[in-house]
């Protein structure tokens, strides 16, 4: 069986779309998944699956999740490889750097470096970000709240059409630990 992650994009902040982890958990339970465990509250969740694939998981949590709390939640959906990938692909030196400093915003589908084009990367120093597969990472040395770029990349014109979600160095490399299994 696979090991996943589910990334539920904006629960249980600002005390709006509040989803219990226990609850969470349950859910993702009663939908025939197995080892299935809660990170922090803000809406990650590890499972192992017998079917399906990234899409068609996240598609029926994000269902499960509208039928039980009664509100809609944008979820992603990776296994444990496409995550290493993401740690090990990071292309700031992230041994180095506090985790408030380092972030990722994984997506739910590709997107090119065109859609970014328009970004003035000069007016942005230090601050920096470079693309990867499905996945964005951001150097923010004063961190995500205070971050003019992180802004900026967050407007609609750059997430058009897809789902974004943007997670912490710590929280990126607590996923991969989660979702290792038995490796």
């Amino acid at each position: 069986m696979t090991m996943y992650a589910a990334l539920l994009r904006g629960i249980n902040v600002g005390g709006r779309k509040k989803v219990p982890m226990a609850e969470l958990r349950g859910l993702i339970e009663g939908l025939g998944h197995d080892r299935v465990r809660t990170h922090l509250q803000s809406g990650q969740a590890v499972f192992t699956a017998r079917d399906g694939d990234e899409e068609s998981l996240a598609a029926e949590l994000a269902a499960a999740v509208e039928e039980h709390f009664g509100f809609p939640v944008d979820v992603i959906v990776r296994d444990h490889a496409y995550l290493r990938a993401v740690a090990d692909s990071c292309p700031f030196p992230a041994a180095t750097l506090e985790a408030r400093q380092l972030h990722v915003t994984y997506f739910s589908a590709p997107v090119d470096a065109d859609r970014f084009a328009s970004v003035d990367r000069a007016a942005h120093l230090p601050e920096e970000f470079r693309l990867g597969d499905r996945a964005l990472y951001l150097y923010a040395p004063d961190g995500l709240g205070r971050s003019k770029l992180a802004e900026l990349l967050a407007r609609p014109r750059f997430t058009k059409g897809v789902i974004a979600t943007t997670r912490n160095w710590n929280t990126v490399v607590r996923l991969v630990e989660l979702t290792a299994g038995d490796e």
